[in-house]
Formats: C-alpha cells, sequence, structure tokens
C-alpha cells in the first residue's frame, strides 16, 4: 500500500494546478446546461425552421414557397407593367388578376432577377427557365415544407459562446431571422453555446409570448407549428378572409344600402345578366328584401364563423339561384363601393354597392332624361359594330323602374335601375330579359354622357376586358355611329387643352399656351411657339374611343394612351377620360376649340 503515495502525491498535483488556472470570476461564467443549444438538437432544428427564408409572400410572382423573389422587381400582369416595391405590390398584383373571372391570367417577370433561397443566400436568375430549374425540388402546393410560420422571433437576441474551458469567448447579437439562420447552422463550430432569456416570441395573430428556458421555447414552437394557415399553395385570393368578423359583414350590410348583383355563377353558367336591376337590402335583424321594378321578393340571411370559415345563409323565395350556405371568401372597401365576396367550390355570387351616405349617387338628371318620351338605340358596338339589330325598337323607361322594348312584332317588358359604375361615378342597369337581341342589353352600364337628347354607356366585358358601347337618342338610327363625326371635328381647326386632371390633380398649368393641330393622316402637333411636339392620334370603336402618343415628349407624354373613352363631344368640345388598369386613378382631358 506504501507505493501508492508518490502516484496519489503526483495526481493531487496535477489537479491543484489544473484548478488554480482558473478564476473566481472564470468559474462564475460556465454555460447553464439548461441554456445550451447544440447542433443538430431538436430546438436547434425548431429555431432553423422558425427563422429560414418564407418564400411563400412572392408565390404569385414564382409560384414556389422555397424562394422568394428580391425586390424590387419588375412584372407584366395581363398586359400592365408593375413595379414591386414591397409587399403591398402583391395586392396589386392581385387586383389585376381578379378584375376578371373568366380570363387567362399571366403574370411575366422582366430579367435578370436576384432570388433568395431557403438559407438566406442568392442567385442572380435570367430566364424562366433557369427559375424553372431552381423551384424543382421545391414542395408541391399540396406538400409540407420545413418553414414554420406561425410563430416569430422577437429580436435582437443575444448569444454566448463559450470554448473547451467552458470559458466565454465571444457574445454576439442576433437581429433578424437571418442571423438567426447562419447562427444555428454554425453551432457544430463551437464547444458550448446559449442563449440569454428571458425572449419573446410573436404568434401568427399578433400575439405575443414571454420565455424563460430552452424547454419553454420547444413547447411554444412545436405547439405553434401548422398552427394557422402558411398559404404555401398558389391559390393567391384564398386568406383574403383571414381577419374577417361576422361584425364586418354586419357594419357593412348596415352602412351601404342598394346592393345589386356584380357576379352570379353556378355550374358554370354565368346569370349575372338575368338579375341586372334587382337590388337587395340586407336588414340588421336578418330579413332580405329585395325589389326589381314593381316586384318584391322576401327572405332572409345569417352568417357564423370566423376569419375563412364565415358560412352565410341566404334564403330568398321566388329566387333559387341565390339560395345556398356561402363562404365569405372577401369584403372589399374602397372609397366609392364595396364588394362582398362570396363563394361555394366553383359557384360565386358578389354583391356589390356604391355605399354612398346619402344613399347613392347623384342620378336626377339621368332619371329625369331616361323617363321622358322615346328613346332609340343609334349605336351598339360588342365587338362589331351591331346597331342594325335594335332599328325597329322604341323603348321606354318609366318612373316605376320598368321599361318596354317596342317594334313591330310587339312589346317586351324589362327593367331599369342606377348605381354607381364601375369606370364612372354613374351607372345604369338594364334588363330586358333574354330574347334576341334584347339580352344583349342586359348590363351594368357606365354612363358617359347624358343630356335631353343622348345617352352614352360603355361596359367592360368581364371575360375578356372587351369595351362595349350603346348610345341612346332621341331619333331614330339614320346609318351613322354614335360619335362617328369626332374625327371630322378634331381635324377642323386647332385646340387647346382647356383641362388636364390626374384624378384631383390638376396639371392644366403645365400646357398653357399650346395648341393643338390634329391632321387627317393620323399625325398630331403641339406649339407654343418655340416647343413643338409631335405625336400620333386615332379614332376608333364608332367614336366611342381613341388613341393619343406623343413619344416621351414632356409635358405630352402624360396623354399617351390606347384607349381614352370619348365622354362627349361638340363642334367646340371634346372631353375623353382614362381609368387605369393598375392603381385605378381616372385621367380626364378637355380640349376645346380655339
Amino acid at each position: 500500500m506504501k507505493t501508492l503515495k508518490p502516484i496519489l502525491f503526483i495526481l493531487l498535483g496535477i489537479f491543484l494546478s489544473i484548478t488554480s488556472c482558473r478564476t473566481e470570476d472564470d468559474l462564475s461564467i460556465d454555460p447553464p446546461v439548461e441554456e445550451t443549444i447544440e447542433a443538430n438538437s431538436p430546438i436547434a432544428v425548431l429555431m432553423s425552421n422558425v427563422a429560414i427564408n418564407d418564400g411563400s409572400n412572392d408565390n404569385i410572382i414564382d409560384n414556389a414557397s422555397c424562394l422568394s423573389v428580391e425586390l424590387p422587381v419588375t412584372v407584366t400582369v395581363n398586359g400592365i407593367e408593375l413595379v414591386i416595391n414591397d409587399d403591398d405590390g402583391y395586392e396589386d398584383i392581385e387586383d389585376i388578376i381578379d378584375l376578371f373571372d373568366d380570363d387567362v391570367d399571366s403574370v411575366v417577370i422582366s430579367y435578370p432577377i436576384t432570388v433568395i433561397l431557403s438559407d438566406f443566400s442568392t442567385v442572380v436568375v435570367n430566364s424562366d427557365t433557369e427559375l424553372a430549374a431552381l423551384t424543382a425540388n421545391c414542395p408541391g402546393e399540396n406538400e409540407n415544407d420545413d418553414d414554420i410560420e406561425c410563430i416569430d422571433f422577437q429580436y435582437p437576441i443575444t448569444a454566448s459562446i463559450f470554448d473547451e474551458n467552458n470559458d466565454l469567448i465571444n457574445s454576439i447579437t442576433i437581429n433578424n431571422d437571418n442571423d438567426m439562420y447562419d447562427f444555428i447552422d454554425d453551432l457544430d463550430e463551437y464547444a458550448a453555446v446559449t442563449i440569454s432569456f428571458p425572449l419573446t416570441v410573436i404568434y401568427f395573430d399578433g400575439t405575443t409570448q414571454i420565455i424563460n428556458t430552452i424547454q419553454e421555447l420547444t413547447l411554444a414552437i412545436e405547439t405553434a407549428d401548422n398552427s394557422c394557415d402558411e398559404d404555401d399553395d398558389n391559390d393567391f385570393d384564398d386568406d383574403d378572409c383571414d381577419n374577417c368578423t361576422t361584425s364586418d359583414l354586419d357594419t357593412v350590410f348596415a352602412d351601404c344600402s342598394g346592393w345589386t348583383v356584380d357576379k352570379l355563377e353556378r355550374n358554370d353558367d354565368d346569370l349575372e345578366d338575368n338579375y341586372v336591376g334587382y337590388v337587395f337590402e340586407f336588414n340588421n335583424d336578418g330579413t332580405i328584401l329585395v325589389t326589381q321594378g314593381v316586384n318584391t321578393f322576401n327572405g332572409t340571411w345569417e352568417a357564423s364563423g370566423s376569419g375563412n370559415n364565415i358560412s352565410v345563409i341566404i334564403n330568398v323565395t321566388g329566387l333559387p339561384d341565390f339560395n345556398d350556405t356561402w363562404n365569405l371568401h372577401e369584403i372589399e372597401q374602397e372609397p366609392g363601393e364595396v364588394e362582398v365576396d362570396l363563394r361555394l367550390g366553383d359557384d360565386r355570387l358578389r354583391f356589390e354597392s356604391d355605399c354612398s351616405t346619402d344613399g347613392g349617387v347623384d342620378d336626377s338628371a339621368l332619371v329625369t332624361a331616361l323617363t321622358n318620351g322615346d328613346w332609340y338605340v343609334t349605336y351598339f358596338f360588342d365587338d362589331t359594330d351591331e346597331t342594325t339589330d335594335f332599328v325597329d325598337y322604341v323603348f321606354n323607361f318609366a318612373s316605376d323602374n320598368t321599361a318596354t322594348a317596342t317594334d313591330m312584332s310587339g312589346t317586351t317588358n324589362g327593367s331599369w335601375s342606377t348605381t354607381s359604375g364601375d369606370d364612372t361615378p354613374l351607372g345604369l342597369n338594364l334588363n330586358f330579359g333574354t330574347s334576341m337581341p334584347l339580352d344583349e342589353l342586359a348590363d351594368d352600364w357606365d354612363v358617359l354622357e347624358v343630356t335631353n337628347d343622348i345617352i352614352r354607356l360603355k361596359d367592360v366585358s368581364g371575360g375578356d376586358g372587351s369595351e362595349d358601347f350603346l348610345t341612346f337618342e332621341r331619333t331614330p338610327f339614320d346609318g351613322g355611329n354614335g360619335n362617328d363625326d369626332l374625327s371630322s371635328i378634331l381635324i377642323d381647326g386647332l385646340w387647346f387643352v382647356a383641362s388636364y386632371m390626374e384624378d384631383a390633380d390638376d396639371q392644366t398649368a403645365n400646357y398653357t399656351g399650346y395648341e393643338l393641330d390634329f391632321n387627317m393622316d393620323g399625325s398630331v402637333s403641339a406649339s407654343n411657339g418655340t416647343t413643338t411636339n409631335n405625336g400620333t392620334w386615332t379614332v376608333f370603336s364608332g367614336g366611342n374611343q381613341m388613341t393619343l402618343n406623343f413619344g416621351t415628349d414632356l409635358p405630352f407624354e402624360e396623354f399617351n394612351d390606347d384607349d381614352w373613352d370619348v365622354i362627349s363631344v361638340s363642334s367646340t368640345e371634346v372631353v375623353i377620360q382614362d381609368v387605369s388598369g393598375g392603381g385605378g386613378g381616372t385621367d380626364t382631358l378637355t380640349l376645346q376649340k380655339l
């Protein structure tokens, strides 16, 4: 036994020499075991999946949830060029896609673009082919990806790094998801790592939770995973009612009256034209009153649920096309218009109201003219000039919202009502049933011009976006077109810009002193004596539309457009208007003869 003592003294000496190198301060910073994060551990994987780049926000552009397109990016949506600078731009794309229900939508990317991958690395992409190669390995629409989107970290977060001797060698600050992802990815390079508690997490509904331990953080992430719709599919508008409540629906129905049917599709049949002139009132006691001329229909409505799962039960006696349990898809509120969009599988029902506080648009001039005397169709354009189909009809509009169209074979009964227009403040609903050719008149027309002698209307087709035109006058059709003399009026003399408005922005002063000269060969010049701007012009759609193009010449490049609507024409004044397809702003140009 005595022979062991030297060995014990040697070992004790080694131990004392090692421990003597540690100070009291060194011992105090040993990493707490309960706060240590190890590479590839369950909590490390969960934290990485929370921080990973979420590529689902811009699926409307790239159709891929595993990557995102770096902004700004330029895209052309159904022929309209947009520059997307932030998340609001994705809604602008969706608004253009939602303009029409039956067209073929396209989003064309202007290359090159920079793509951000799931690990926040970037790649420059030069074509659709290169983009498709990157997205080929992304999870499909119905497959789960690793990204956990229902919970986020509130930054900054502090982390401590220790070496093999448990000495603190660095303290880092994590400021965003990219930092967090890199931090977790580098865990295997460190001996030990801890994060500082407490920290805060943010849930998808905006609520927060203070986290004090690794165990609490693990539970919070696991509980949040798949607790919300991560919107990884390519159905861009399936989350439009994320924050909807039945109270929202109660409010818009209470605040707005005069609801009309903007869209009704059942079993792939478009039925909205059958209900032009029908006005719905949704009362807060759950009743519905529908009026159509002198006819009335009574029913009920009821809403229940929340978010994207709000059911709306409609039951109106005598109107079976509306009766069903619909899902509230969206409530869209814009100045001058509110829409309530309901879905049931592929079936759609959309109500709209101008929601004016005074109960409606100022339609007195239209009603006075319309209900006074006979009217004749002098122009009807639907892709082609079809005016001759209506030459034998005499139209009368009664103050009770009934109407008649009479020809040699008899009288067809119809209805009319006023509302707000899609592109103009005032609209006119017409419905003469399904008999040809009067069925072509069934629509919600925008009112372009109203006098005691002429009513000019326009409608944008829901399918391909083409524009139809309808003109009523006091005298029968004489073989000419509604505004066929616009070209000859413009050619006859010099003109000046009496007014140019972009919405409420008056830019008339930019054109003071300029004289416009329209030539028969389709050229136009604008001169102020020292500067001349040259451009082109055409008149089409029977004089109801025209184009102007001055190239890049300032300030007349503001007039460049392919589809100005002709609002009114006289021998001394021409008023044209354009509603932009992207933001919906209205430009109005008034030319007067010198």
